[in-house]
C-alpha cells in the first residue's frame, strides 16, 4: 500500500519526486523519504509523518543539481512509523538504496543469514533485507545482482533500486504489487506505484507484470522476465486521465470533490452502452460469447470493503432481473475456502484499483477451476483487467480520497449495466423494460447533480446534535441494506465513530438491545416494496427512545410523526434507490468528520489501495 516513485531525466529530480509523492500520499502517510544522486554520492532525506514533514526538512535540496532519484511514502507493516524505518533503505556501503511496497514474507530468515555474513541492519523493516541481499550478490553487474536477490524473495514486492556506481540507471522489479513506468521523449522516464503520480509529466505508461524487471535511463527502458531472463517488448498505453483530475479544484477535500464528481462518473460509466431506441445494452468488452453465457448458472462476486457493498446490491439486481443465482464473498475469506466453481460459474471481481491483493488471489483460484472471470475496475491496464477474460471499466477518473465515493457510485452503475445485459442475453428482460430501467440509470446522473448542493446544506445543519456521538447505527432493508453497511463504513473510516450497519429485520434479533436515548440510528426508508416493514422496524426503535435520522421519499409526510430529523430524496424507480440513497450516507459522514476536525482524505491507519494481505 506504500507509494513508490522514481525519475531519471533532464528535470531537477527533487521537485519531481515531491510532486509525484504528493499525488501518491493516499497510499500511505506514516513516513516519507527521498534519495538522489549528487556529485557521485547518494543523498537521503527521511521524516516520520506525512509528506509535509519531509518537505519541511528538504530546504535547499529542492534545487539540488541531480537528475535521478527515488521517493517513497509509507504505510507501515513491518516496524513502527519512525524515521529509522522510513524508506529509502541502504546497504552497508551506503552506495545502494531501495524503496519497496509489499511484504517480504521470508525476511526473518534472510535477515538472520545476512547478519551472520556481517551485514548490519539499522531498521525493523522487511525492506532493508532486499538492500543487503543485493549487496551480497553485487560485484560489477547490478542487473545480475538484483535478479539473484529477487529470486530469493517470498511474498509481494514492487521495488525501485539506485546504485551510486551506475549513476544513470534505475531498476524496478515487481511481483504481486503494482508498478508502472511513465515515458516521455522530452521529460525522461518515471516509475510509480500508481498512475496519478505520473499525470503531471506524461500519460504514456507501461504496466509491469509479475516477476518482471525494468532497467531504465533518461532515454530508454528495457523490460525483462525474471523467470526466463528474456527481454520483453511491452506496448505503451495512453491514459485518458489528466493532471487536473487529481487536484482539489477549489474543494476543501478530495473526498468532497469526488462526491460532487459522481454525476460525471455515472455518465462516463454508462455513456454509449445503453441504446434507448432499441432497448438494448452493449457490453462487447466483457468478452463472453452467447455460448459462455448460456452455460452460466451461478455468479460469484468477489470484493473487499466498499466494493463488497456494491456487490451486495448487485446480488439483488441480478437475481431479480436476470434470474441467476448470485453469491457475494469477501475476497480475504473467498481465497482460503474450498471453492466449488467450474465452467458453469462466472466470477466477477469488483475493485477500484484492480490491484487489491486478496481479490487478485481469489480470481486466480477461480480461474484455475475453469470459471470465467469478469473484472469491474476503474484503472485501465491494472493487473485484474489483464488477467480477466473481460472488463467493464467504470471511468470514474482518479480517486484520491481514501474513503471511496465516486468509485462506489460508478461500480453500482456498471453492475446495473451488467444486470441489464445479462437479462437481455438470458431473455428475462424484454426491450421495453431494458429501455425503462436504462433510462432511469442514465437520468440518475442529472438527479444526483441536482440534489447534492441541497443535501449538503441540510446535512451540515442536521448533524449538530449528533457529531459528538460515540456510536451510530445504520439500518435498511432489501436494496438499501448494503447502503446501510456502506454508510456505517464511511462514518467509521473518516470520523472514527464506532458505527454498524444492519438489515432492519435483524434488529429484534439482538441489536435492539443497543437502543437507548443516546444511540443515533440512521434509517433508510424509501417508499419501496418493503416500506411498511421498514417503518415497523423504525417504530420499534422509536419506542425505545432511539435518536432517529430518517432518509425517505419526498412527500412522505408520515415520517414527521417519528422524528424531526428527516432527509428527503426524490421518488425514483426502486432499482435506482441505492445510487440516490448513497449520497446522504456519504455527506453525513463527511460533515460529521469535518465538524470533529478529522483528516477526511487521509484517515489514520488506512491507505487507498490494499496491495498486501
Amino acid at each position: 500500500m506504500c507509494g513508490i516513485v522514481g525519475y531519471c531525466g533532464p528535470k531537477r529530480v527533487v521537485p519531481v519526486l515531491l510532486e509525484s509523492l504528493r499525488r501518491l500520499e493516499y497510499r500511505g502517510y506514516d513516513s516519507a523519504g527521498i534519495v538522489y544522486l549528487e556529485n557521485g554520492k547518494l543523498v537521503k532525506h527521511r521524516a516520520k509523518g506525512k509528506l509535509a514533514k519531509l518537505e519541511a526538512i528538504i530546504g535547499d535540496a529542492i534545487i539540488a543539481d541531480s537528475h535521478i532519484g527515488l521517493g517513497h511514502t509509507r504505510w507501515a507493516t513491518h516496524g513502527a512509523p519512525t524515521t529509522e524505518n522510513a524508506h529509502p533503505h541502504s546497504d552497508c556501503t551506503g552506495e545502494l538504496v531501495v524503496v519497496h511496497n509489499g511484504i517480504i514474507e521470508n525476511y526473518h530468515s534472510l535477515r538472520d543469514e545476512l547478519k551472520t555474513k556481517g551485514h548490519t541492519f539499522t531498521s525493523e523493516t522487511d525492506t532493508e533485507v532486499l538492500a543487503h541481499l543485493i549487496e551480497e550478490y553485487l560485484e560489477n553487474d547490478l542487473v545480475a545482482a538484483v535478479k539473484k536477490a529477487v529470486k530469493r524473495l517470498e511474498g509481494s514486492f514492487a521495488a525501485g533500486i539506485l546504485w551510486a556506481k551506475q549513476p544513470d540507471t534505475l531498476i524496478a522489479v515487481r511481483n504481486q504489487s503494482p508498478l508502472v513506468l511513465g515515458v516521455s521523449d522530452d521529460l525522461g522516464t518515471f516509475l510509480a506505484s500508481d498512475i496519478p503520480a505520473l499525470l503531471p509529466y506524461t500519460r504514456d505508461v507501461i504496466f509491469l507484470e509479475d516477476m518482471e524487471m525494468a532497467v531504465v535511463t533518461a532515454t530508454e527502458h528495457r523490460i525483462y522476465s525474471l523467470e526466463t531472463d528474456t527481454e520483453i517488448d511491452r506496448e505503451v498505453q495512453k491514459i485518458d486521465w489528466n493532471a487536473s483530475m487529481s487536484e482539489k479544484a477549489g474543494y476543501r477535500h478530495f473526498m468532497l470533490k469526488e462526491i460532487y464528481e459522481q454525476p460525471q462518473a455515472i455518465t462516463n460509466t454508462v455513456s454509449g452502452r445503453i441504446d434507448l431506441e432499441h432497448g438494448t445494452v452493449n457490453l462487447p468488452e466483457i468478452n463472453l460469447s452467447n455460448a459462455d453465457l448460456k452455460k452460466i448458472d451461478r455468479i460469484v462476486i468477489v470484493a473487499c470493503g466498499t466494493s463488497w457493498h456494491a456487490a451486495l446490491v448487485a446480488k439483488y439486481w441480478i437475481e431479480k432481473y436476470a434470474g441467476i443465482s448470485v453469491e457475494v464473498d469477501i475476497a480475504s475469506e473467498f481465497r482460503y475456502r474450498r471453492l466449488l466453481l467450474n465452467e458453469h460459474s462466472l466470477t466477477i471481481a469488483v475493485s477500484q484499483s484492480g490491484e487489491t491483493a486478496d481479490t487478485l488471489a481469489g480470481i486466480r483460484s477461480a480461474k484455475k477451476l475453469g470459471s470465467k472471470i469478469l473484472t469491474i475496475c476503474n484503472v485501465v491496464g491494472s493487473t485484474m483487467t489483464r488477467e480477466a477474460d473481460g472488463t467493464i471499466y467504470t471511468h470514474a477518473g482518479p480517486e484520491i480520497g481514501v474513503a471511496s465515493t465516486k468509485a462506489f457510485i460508478s461500480q453500482l452503475a456498471a453492475l446495473l449495466l451488467l444486470t441489464l445485459y445479462l437479462g437481455q442475453e438470458k431473455k428475462t428482460l424484454p426491450p421495453g423494460e431494458i429501455r425503462s430501467l436504462g433510462k432511469s440509470l442514465i437520468d440518475s446522473a442529472g438527479m444526483v447533480e441536482d440534489i447534492l448542493p441541497r443535501l449538503q446544506e441540510e446535512i451540515k445543519e442536521l448533524i449538530e446534535p449528533f457529531y459528538d456521538a460515540r456510536d451510530f447505527l445504520f439500518v435498511g432493508r432489501g436494496l438499501n441494506f448494503p447502503i446501510a453497511l456502506e454508510g456505517a463504513l464511511k462514518l467509521k473510516e473518516i470520523s472514527y465513530i464506532h458505527a454498524e450497519g444492519y438489515a432492519s429485520g435483524e434488529f429484534k434479533h439482538g441489536p435492539l438491545a443497543l437502543i437507548d436515548r443516546n444511540m443515533p440510528v440512521v434509517a433508510l426508508v424509501p417508499k419501496d416494496a418493503v416500506y411498511q416493514k421498514s417503518i415497523s422496524n423504525v417504530e420499534e426503535i422509536k419506542a425505545r427512545q432511539g435518536r432517529l435520522i430518517l432518509i425517505g421519499t419526498a412527500g412522505d409526510d408520515s415520517l414527521s410523526s417519528l422524528t424531526d430529523n428527516i432527509i428527503y430524496l426524490p421518488e425514483v424507480d426502486e432499482i435506482i434507490n441505492p445510487i440516490i440513497y448513497t449520497l446522504p450516507a456519504q455527506l453525513l459522514s463527511y460533515e460529521i468528520a469535518t465538524r470533529r476536525g478529522c483528516d477526511v482524505d487521509q484517515p489514520r491507519n488506512l491507505a487507498k489501495c490494499v496491495t498486501v494481505e
